[in-house]
């Protein structure tokens, strides 16, 4: 089974979208659906716009979930993730819109995204937010996890 005959991006000239553009990323099969593990994504150069300011926002976004059956193919997700870059958004929404984006895409048993933005104006912010599959053990995991993050 050829697990890239529906990634389009992979060897070819990288097309960078100039704001947001959750429709470049792309999935493959989970070959290992049966076992639960991790898959963590640690994105050091994300940038995004002040939506009042217009000003550039710096973060390292971490991106941690459980797959099912799809998973996020690396390319494509940096691709959506650089496509934040002359986006205006707050630094709480920018980490909710990747969630709900990877979320729609995926159909994870859980995930959960942190954004760790350098200070601007004396005070830095660290959003995060989870998600487990409602109805399953991983929806408990979400909320075990989101009332002792520190």
């Amino acid at each position: 089974m050829n697990q890239t005959k529906d990634l389009t991006l992979l060897g070819k000239k990288t097309e960078y979208k100039q704001d947001y553009a959750p429709e470049v990323l792309e999935t493959f099969l989970n070959k290992h659906p049966e076992n639960d593990y991790w898959v963590k994504f640690n994105c050091p150069e994300f940038t995004s716009l002040c939506p009042i300011t217009g000003q550039p926002d710096f973060a390292t976004v971490y991106i941690d979930y459980i797959p099912d059956i799809k998973m996020v193919e690396s390319k494509s997700l940096k691709l959506y993730l650089f496509s934040f870059r002359n986006h205006g958004a707050f630094h709480e929404d920018c980490v909710n819109i990747i969630m709900k984006d990877l979320i729609r895409l995926m159909e994870p048993k859980y995930i959960e995204i942190t954004g760790v933005f350098t200070p601007r104006g004396g005070i830095s912010i660290h959003p995060y937010c989870n998600y487990g599959k409602p109805g399953t053990e991983y929806e408990e995991l979400a909320k075990t996890r989101l009332f002792s993050h520190k």
